[in-house]
């Protein structure tokens, strides 16, 4: 899947953002190769996208030892995951009429970009967290988002669903023991049917969800017991909004907040955007302006491709995995 890969970008990768993926790629095999680990951030549709396709293997080559993603990451890899097949392709979407987008709500199918989703998919995963939701509110338990949906996606009738299971990054990591965290995760379509859960009476308060702040004292954790030695932990953010800077703001909270200023800030840093610094959008923010910060410093290796993330991260994990 990946041979040859690492030569080619060696070799035709040379100049602007392609030279700027292929300095990133090296030098994230590098921080790899040194005992390194990598934490992966995912905004955007990038499992609608099927992002999971590479990321799965690179989880289970043991390139990836964390995931923050957005609630639709979550959420739609478990879609593809029991309802790929029934997805429609839809090539035409730049040109959709007003009319033909009604069409489409009308049929049940929502649009991401170029793929639309069927209510029944999204229906059929809902049903079954329904169950694990009450359950917990019913043990007076709070759970992740993440763990809810991997272990709803051990029930027998989702399991006789799945469309290329090797494919899911959630399995994968799953799998593998790699910690999720989902900050925001109201955000999305499964996060809106909990509140909707809960305002109708049948989930009793919120609590059964894990919280965005006590997503974060996990990963204070997590980054404390894991970025010793060096190179420590790098980080890769797809994208920016709430993944990745919920992530990324552990290193100042614990240096800052918690007075562990010996705490090594991120060992490796590379983003993938098409979001430009002029609008002042953090998506678009600079790595230099994250040593402002104290999330990085000036020896932090630091990277920034301005591309489409379902380009150039295929191409980055690719190469970590080629060789």
């Amino acid at each position: 899947m990946t041979a040859g890969i690492r030569e080619f970008i060696d070799t035709h990768f040379s100049h602007f953002n392609a030279g700027e993926l292929k300095r990133a790629a090296r030098a994230c095999r590098d921080h790899l190769d040194q005992g390194g680990r990598l934490l992966l951030t995912l905004a955007g549709a990038m499992s609608t996208a099927g992002a999971g396709r590479i990321l799965a293997p690179a989880i289970r080559a043991g390139l990836v030892h964390g995931i923050c993603c957005t609630g639709a990451n979550l959420e739609e890899d478990a879609y593809r995951l029991i309802g790929g097949d029934t997805y429609r392709f839809l090539p035409e979407w730049f040109s959709l009429s007003a009319s033909e987008e009604a069409a489409l709500d009308a049929a049940g199918l929502n649009r991401v970009t170029d793929t639309a989703i069927p209510d029944q998919v999204m229906l059929a995963l809902e049903e079954h967290l329904h169950l694990r939701w009450q359950a917990a509110a019913n043990s007076a338990r709070s759970v992740s988002p993440a763990e809810l949906m991997l272990d709803t996606l051990q029930d027998p009738e989702l399991v006789a669903r799945f469309v290329s299971p090797e494919t899911s990054w959630l399995l994968a990591a799953g799998e593998h023991g790699v910690p999720i965290w989902t900050p925001g995760w109201e955000d999305s379509t499964t996060g809106n049917a909990f509140a909707a859960a809960v305002l109708r009476g049948e989930i009793a308060g919120h609590a059964a969800v894990e919280s965005g702040t006590a997503q974060m004292t996990r990963l204070v954790r997590w980054y404390v017991e894991n970025c010793r030695p060096e190179p420590g932990i790098g980080f890769v953010q797809v994208g920016g909004g709430i993944a990745g800077d919920f992530a990324i703001c552990v290193v100042p909270l614990i240096r800052k907040e918690l007075q562990m200023p010996d705490i090594p800030v991120w060992g490796y840093f590379c983003q993938i955007t098409d979001a430009t610094a002029s609008y002042g959008g953090y998506s678009g923010a600079p790595p230099n302006e994250k040593i402002s910060w104290g999330k990085l410093d000036q020896t932090t290796p630091r990277f920034s491709i301005q591309s489409d993330a379902t380009l150039a991260l295929p191409l980055l994990l690719a190469y970590l995995l080629d060789g």
